[in-house]
């Protein structure tokens, strides 16, 4: 007799179990990698991985309790671990626990998003809020509307593909030096013009001179591309300026707030966000400052019919009969066939903390990052880039060259002791420390720092 399917998802109190198992070992894995990474460097993360996994496919399997337990143990061994403070490096958030909680619930439901009859609940929940979010990108528009992406890559693209359809092959785009590789990505997979750049000598887009780039560009459709959030040094592009200009050179505007997005929470901070409602397009990433888990990205248009373009047929989804019979079409809302419900986590989040409490963790990491920038400012051996516009903080030990701020960040990194990120601005390599994690504590900015100054010292 043939042994018994292992349980599924729908048996709560199997998954229960399961899950007990999954945080005992999340738990055994932090504790043996005491860190933010762990020490060692790849060869060590990959040994560790191969001697846990053993082989990938075997003839006879071990049990789910026991695979659970070892292969969650030695992952989060492995892991470069976003909730701890001193992981700093990326615009990598530490989700909220709610969050992941209810992304266990979509993958226990499994619904997909690609017909109402595999996700009747899901598919109401995601128009409601992503209606609710674009209102919140474009609050006097008549008839804004969000699509829900994998993050500001897909969002981009969909910006892009858009607009090409609107104004066919020959559109051009136009970008800052410091905008998101996406768009020449994006450019390529679209067949478009490889996109026009902005020099951004100051980090940001100047007015004038994308003034001077949109009247070389001969005279035919041109999307900007401006940047609410730069990557590498958090820095928003001036939004209501830029709007002006294309509003005399024809142009249509599209702003890439992937990072910066979720500053409109904010009561204190959403000012430095004016303009970004005079875009067509905006792309937000809810788990950059939104603490979601991946993937939790959006793209918002300010009229929803530009999406009808998205539209598409596949009989056994969408039949015209379906269709007209009331059943909701959902191939025009994403590119993608099957996706899962990463709806559901944002709205959790969002009926738990409200624009408030949402606001209150942007808050929260904007103060780290300009208290990091006050500790920099008096460290007599450190330099400051430049005050932190959103919480994304440049600094490097004084007096060293680009290759020592490189192979500090190295040694950090193979110790297991700090994960910082790198960027390039005026002309020399700086450490950066992104701050995404309201439970950091100035004890915290304090032993980045000086993990720094120690390893400039060896």
């Amino acid at each position: 007799m043939r042994a018994a399917p292992p349980p599924l998802a729908a048996d709560t109190a199997a998954l229960g179990r399961l899950l007990g198992t999954a945080l005992d070992a999340l738990g055994e894995g932090a504790r043996a990698r005491g860190g933010p990474l762990p020490a060692g460097g790849p060869e060590a993360v990959a040994r560790r991985v191969r001697e846990a996994l053993g082989e990938p496919l075997p003839e006879t399997g071990r049990g789910p309790q026991e695979a659970l337990r070892t292969l969650v143990r030695v992952l989060a061994e492995g892991a470069a671990d976003p909730a701890d403070p001193l992981c700093a490096a990326h615009l990598h958030t530490p989700p909220l626990a709610l969050a992941a909680a209810a992304d266990l619930a979509a993958s226990a439901l499994n619904p997909s998003m690609d017909s109402w009859d595999q996700a009747p609940a899901a598919s109401v929940l995601e128009a409601e809020v992503t209606a609710a979010l674009a209102a919140e990108v474009f609050p006097d528009a008549g008839a804004p509307d969000a699509l829900v992406t994998t993050g500001g890559t897909e969002s981009n693209q969909l910006a892009l593909l858009l607009a090409r359809e609107r104004h066919g092959n020959g559109l051009r785009t136009v970008v800052g030096a410091g905008a998101h590789h996406s768009f020449r990505r994006a450019a390529w997979l679209l067949g478009l013009p490889e996109p026009d750049v902005v020099p951004t000598p100051s980090g940001t887009m100047d007015p004038g001179a994308l003034r001077e780039a949109l009247a070389g560009t001969g005279g035919g459709p041109v999307l900007v591309a401006a940047t609410a959030g730069t990557t590498d040094e958090g820095l928003i592009d001036p939004l209501p300026e830029i709007a002006e200009v294309c509003v005399g050179a024809r142009a249509e505007l599209h702003v890439d707030a992937a990072y910066g997005g979720p500053v409109l929470f904010s009561r204190t901070h959403r000012r430095l966000l004016d303009g970004l409602d005079r875009a067509r397009t905006v792309t937000v990433d809810l788990h950059k400052l939104g603490w979601q888990p991946a993937a939790a990205g959006l793209l918002a248009v300010r009229d929803a019919a530009d999406l009808t373009v998205l539209g598409h047929t596949a009989d056994y989804l969408n039949a015209d009969d379906d269709t007209e019979a009331g059943l909701p079409d959902l191939l025009g809302r994403s590119l993608r066939t099957t996706r899962r419900p990463d709806v559901l986590k944002t709205a959790v989040t969002l009926r738990a903390l409200g624009r408030t409490g949402l606001g209150a963790l942007v808050d929260r990491c904007m103060d780290l990052a300009q208290d990091l920038a006050d500790r920099v400012e008096k460290a007599p051996g450190l330099d400051l880039r430049d005050r932190p516009t959103l919480t994304t903080v440049l600094f490097r030990p004084s007096g060293v060259t680009d290759e020592a701020v490189a192979a500090i960040r190295r040694t950090l990194l193979a110790e297991g002791r700090a994960v910082l990120g790198r960027a390039k601005a005026d002309g020399r390599l700086w450490l950066k420390a992104t701050l995404l994690n309201p439970h950091a504590t100035p004890g915290d900015l304090d032993r980045i720092l000086t993990l720094v100054e120690g390893s400039a010292h060896r």
